[in-house]
């Protein structure tokens, strides 16, 4: 309505100058009345546009900030991830940088020190970060109860699951009763989520052992679903066949027809059975899961998880567990994914990669945790620290 008025106004007005012949007087008056057509059109948007930036601001929203990459050089630095030998072969490096923090939350109550690796800097970089606990998920992929209490066992007699054979299960058994356990334990009062990723869908028994996107148990339902949970796996044979003892090659190509009917890793049910993927799979009892810990469903797909935890303000992910070469970057809680919409820190010497033809794990996670951290943040158990929100400002 504004403009309509301005514009019969100075329609008059143009008229009057036409009369007189003041043609200067005309054209800068409808310099003038274009102008401010102009502003009175973009007026709107312009104070949309301030809102919105203003509701940005409050909300706290992400707002974009010049990162300073200065790399200082650490002199004599010392081995990363030398604290589980038994499990990790420390990551040797001549050069490191110290870099400034990348994640500095106000009101921060956990330091995680982090580092990546530069084929362009030539080296290690390290730089501090400060989260805040409560926008902090600690997901474990893939605890699976593999050969322990819970009576999922490797089928017999050649059988393979998880590390793929009971005595490489039992040693990653040891290492997350050892290492991941004890870790998810210390910070589970204060993050936001502790969580666990298991294959399958969400089924009726373990939806009522463990707590789910869409469901919370009550004490009563999880004493009857960890009941039928032990039931059907009690009821499952667990027995497979034996190795071929005859195979057909052909006169062109025998390796090949050798490794078709022989292959290296065949989890399929000629050697496990029918159905043995089927079985509800629970998280181990190496792992002390609490009520309030969640349990991720794969089958459910990726963006469940990120809605649920971006509806609960979770910003950040540590993630443990297994296998790195596998699982714990490709499923669906793998880094993967969630590097895409959170500030993901791989807790390296809580993750075992798959070590077929060797008897330790050591070389096969340093070699994988080494290759993910040319695009992803590393840490480990003891750089992950809990600190008073009072230390922020000293």
């Amino acid at each position: 309505m504004i403009v309509v008025v301005a514009l019969i106004v100075s329609g008059y007005v143009c008229l009057d100058c036409v009369g007189r012949g003041d043609f200067n007087m005309l054209q800068r008056l409808m310099v003038s009345c274009l102008r401010g057509v102009l502003v009175l059109l973009l007026l709107p948007r312009l104070i949309s546009a301030q809102e919105a930036g203003s509701a940005a601001v409050e909300s706290g929203a992400a707002v974009e900030r010049v990162y300073q990459n200065r790399l200082v050089r650490i002199e004599k630095p010392q081995p990363l991830l030398a604290d589980y030998p038994e499990f990790f072969e420390p990551i040797i490096e001549q050069a490191h940088y110290e870099a400034p923090a990348i994640v500095q939350d106000e009101g921060a109550d956990l330091s995680v020190r982090a580092w990546r690796f530069s084929y362009n800097a030539r080296g290690i970089i390290e730089m501090p970060n400060q989260l805040r606990l409560s926008e902090t998920a600690v997901i474990m992929v893939h605890p699976w109860a593999i050969d322990d209490s819970w009576g999922w066992k490797s089928p017999q007699p050649n059988g393979v699951a998880d590390f793929c054979t009971p005595e490489k299960n039992a040693l990653a058994a040891r290492h997350t009763k050892q290492v991941i356990d004890p870790f998810l334990q210390r910070l589970r009062d204060r993050a936001a989520f502790v969580m666990y990723s298991l294959p399958g869908a969400a089924d009726p028994i373990r939806t009522r052992v463990y707590r789910s996107f869409g469901k919370r148990p009550t004490a009563d339902e999880r004493v009857a679903g960890e009941r039928d949970l032990r039931r059907v796996l009690a009821q499952y044979s667990n027995t497979g066949q034996g190795l071929p003892e005859q195979l057909r090659l052909g006169a062109s190509q025998p390796v090949a027809d050798y490794f078709r009917q022989f292959p290296g890793l065949d989890a399929g049910s000629r050697f496990n059975g029918e159905g043995f993927w089927a079985l509800p799979i629970p998280v181990s009892d190496s792992v002390s899961v609490q009520p309030d810990d969640v349990v991720i469903f794969d089958s459910e797909g990726y963006p469940p998880l990120r809605d649920f935890l971006k509806q609960h303000g979770v910003r950040h992910v540590l993630l443990t567990g297994y296998a790195t070469d596998m699982c714990y970057c490709r499923t669906t809680a793998g880094y993967e994914n969630l590097s895409r919409d959170f500030n993901v820190f791989l807790v390296a010497d809580a993750s075992l990669a798959t070590f077929p033809a060797n008897t330790t794990p050591r070389f096969a996670v340093n070699a994988a945790i080494s290759f993910a951290a040319l695009n992803q943040l590393v840490t480990q158990v003891s750089w992950v620290q809990l600190r008073d929100v009072q230390e922020q400002g000293q």
